[in-house]
């Protein structure tokens, strides 16, 4: 398996995942266009996609998905209220594929499982993906860290999470209060200290790769990142951090094979297949 974070921010959000012929993008939040130079810049096309899967229905995690839809024929992978939310601005898909929150979806070899997070939408979910021993999970757009998160990021190699915003530089910069109370709320997003505090748990265990990403152009900066990332990660010697940008797709990770006592049992579901 591999993963590519093709871009990350509030301008947009797109990370690309493959294994084998299989190969989907978790959101698609730019244009169509650029999501194809971006793939393009990685070795990859957008003619070899699979399937899109939705986090949630806000501009920047959606704004491509429907066009890259209908242009490749591409399936949709969204839980019902996200798709009522996002159905005006997603327009007509090729093929919408609903799954309940919680319940496992099958995409070929990939086993694609989404889990609540805490954010102001409609049905917001990160995702957990998997095959055999190789196991990602996807995790932004999150006001805190539950149990149930905890619960499905711990058995992870590789993990992108957000961390969006550094205090401080929230309180002080140019926001209205209205939003800076949205962002730094439990149904906003994750600060810096938050992010690697959870991260250096995870990376106690199986934790191999780790991109922060969603990072703030206005409340953060990466070198406030990289030295709560330094602070907290500390004996980390296994663990490989990269930081999400918005403007360029970061590196094509690998992800790292896992140990069968690692890995946790999904929870049984429904399951969703695409051939």
């Amino acid at each position: 398996m591999k993963v590519c974070v093709l871009g990350s921010g509030s301008k947009g959000n797109c990370t690309y995942i493959e294994s084998g012929s299989t190969r989907i993008l978790i959101d698609a939040g730019f244009s169509g266009k650029e999501i194809e130079r971006r793939l393009a810049a990685i070795g990859r096309s957008a003619e070899g996609l699979t399937a899109i899967f939705v986090t949630h229905e806000h501009h920047d995690h959606i704004a491509g998905v429907g066009v890259l839809s209908r242009r490749y024929g591409l399936p949709v992978f969204i839980n019902n209220d996200t798709y009522q939310a996002a159905q005006r601005k997603l327009g007509k898909l090729t093929t919408l594929r609903s799954f309940t929150t919680g319940e496992l979806v099958i995409v070929n070899e990939l086993q694609v499982h989404p889990f609540s997070i805490v954010h102001d939408a409609a049905d917001p979910v990160g995702f957990v993906i998997r095959k055999d021993m190789f196991c990602i999970g996807y995790c932004t757009d999150t006001g805190q860290i539950t149990r149930l998160i905890n619960h499905h990021l711990r058995s992870c190699s590789t993990l992108i999470l957000e961390a969006n915003h550094d205090p401080q530089m929230l309180r002080d910069g140019p926001y209205p209060m209205s939003l800076k109370q949205r962002i730094q709320s439990k149904n906003g997003h994750l600060a810096n200290g938050e992010a690697v505090q959870f991260a250096s748990c995870l990376a106690q265990g199986v934790l191999q790769n780790l991109v922060l990403a969603h990072i703030s152009e206005t409340n953060n900066h990466p070198d406030l990142v990289l030295s709560a990332a330094e602070k907290a990660f500390v004996g980390c010697k296994n663990l490989e951090v990269h930081l999400a940008r918005q403007d360029l797709p970061g590196p094509l990770i690998s992800v790292k094979k896992q140990s069968p006592d690692n890995i946790l049992p999904l929870s049984p579901g429904v399951k969703t297949l695409v051939d």
